[in-house]
């Protein structure tokens, strides 16, 4: 039988029983009628990697294939004229040489990290994500990796990608920015025995995230109960009165107070201070009614101040007019202007007599003056 092969093709020609025999390239060839002819295109990968080892003898048609063997551990990415086409699994595969541009990049599955120099764009296929890790560190945050178990480094902000394998892959990341805690509803007693209801106010940042999140568990926690331990100290040290007094000066107690103990921990404090007091109903009344009493001193002291600040000017003022005539009868003058300023109208009775008294009110008032 003849058979034309194509430019783009090969024959692969089998005996009857299906035992490979020659290869045919471009032309036209004899065929025994015995044997058959499978033709295949160039164009497409050469499908024979279940039955590769008998193709293997053919120097010559070996020499037109690109061989990939995938181990168990690996897979294989594979490009066409350098665009990303599909991942190879395990097993064996064949491509044809000619026509169609084949890359091949092999990636060891065993290893933990992926290599930088790989194309990111490629990750983003959903074939090549299935045997990824992907883990995001945020600009405000730090991350712990865990390899099997084990710490491994510190993390800095960005994207963590991770072959998927046997072997486990962890990140626990941590906010770094400034935080803030409350110890809220804290009954204490006071020095006094009185009870306080005290809500108090902490804002802190993570200064070693390896002491915050490997060598503390939970260490919120722990700067709670340093903070809460360190208040009652404090509160029980003084009655309700100095407490009071000394409310602005907490804070920095407490501050210097956990100092040593928050370090230990991986924490830093920015600032504390108390945000509310809240007072028995009793203590409460009872401490407005001092107030309202000091009220009502510090008013009647400002009262008598004032009544002896008066009396004392009255006294001075009627020393002068006891020592100068003159200026007792500027006084009459003043007064009797002041109450004619209320009259609006005058009426007489008694004829020249009142004329005559007052006539004689100003000339003496004119004598004394020229003298």
């Amino acid at each position: 039988m003849i058979y034309t092969i194509g430019e783009n093709s090969v024959g692969l020609v089998y005996s009857s029983q299906n035992n490979y025999i020659k290869l045919l390239e471009l032309g036209t060839h004899f065929v025994s009628p015995m044997n058959k002819v499978h033709v295949h295109s160039k164009l497409m990968p050469f499908e024979a990697a279940s039955y590769l080892n008998i193709f293997i003898k053919d120097e010559k048609l070996m020499s037109m294939l690109h061989l990939v063997e995938v181990r168990d551990n690996e897979i294989v990415l594979l490009y066409e004229n350098g665009n990303f086409k599909r991942v190879l699994t395990p097993g064996r595969y064949t491509f044809w040489k000619e026509l169609i541009a084949y890359t091949f990049t092999k990636i060891d599955l065993s290893n933990i990290e992926v290599d930088t120099a790989l194309d990111k764009t490629v990750f983003m296929k959903p074939e090549v994500a299935a045997y990824l890790r992907l883990y995001a560190v945020n600009v405000y945050e730090k991350g712990l990796l865990y390899i099997d178990n084990k710490f491994e480094k510190i993390l800095e902000p960005g994207n963590y990608i991770f072959w998927k394998n046997a072997t486990s892959v962890n990140v626990i990341a941590a906010d770094m920015r400034q935080l803030q805690i409350e110890v809220s509803g804290q009954e204490i007693l006071t020095k006094d025995k009185a009870v306080l209801r005290i809500t108090f106010m902490c804002q802190y940042h993570i200064t070693d995230i390896f002491k915050a999140l490997v060598n503390v568990k939970e260490y919120e926690k722990q700067l709670y109960i340093l903070l809460q331990l360190a208040l009652r100290e404090y509160i029980g040290n003084f009655t309700i009165d100095e407490l009071l007094e000394k409310k602005e000066e907490i804070g920095s107690y407490i501050s210097e107070k956990v100092k040593e103990s928050c370090e230990n921990i991986g924490v830093s404090i920015i600032y504390c201070g108390i945000k509310d007091v809240i007072l028995p109903g009793e203590i409460k009344d009872i401490l407005n009614q001092v107030l309202v009493a000091e009220k009502k001193a510090q008013a009647n002291t400002i009262m008598r101040r004032e009544e002896t600040a008066s009396t004392r000017s009255l006294l001075n003022t009627a020393k002068l007019m006891e020592e100068n005539e003159l200026l007792f009868k500027l006084k009459e003058l003043e007064y009797i202007e002041r109450i004619s300023d209320k009259v609006s109208s005058i009426s007489l009775s008694g004829g020249n007599q009142i004329m005559e008294q007052l006539k004689s009110m100003f000339v003496s008032l004119r004598k004394d003056t020229k003298e």
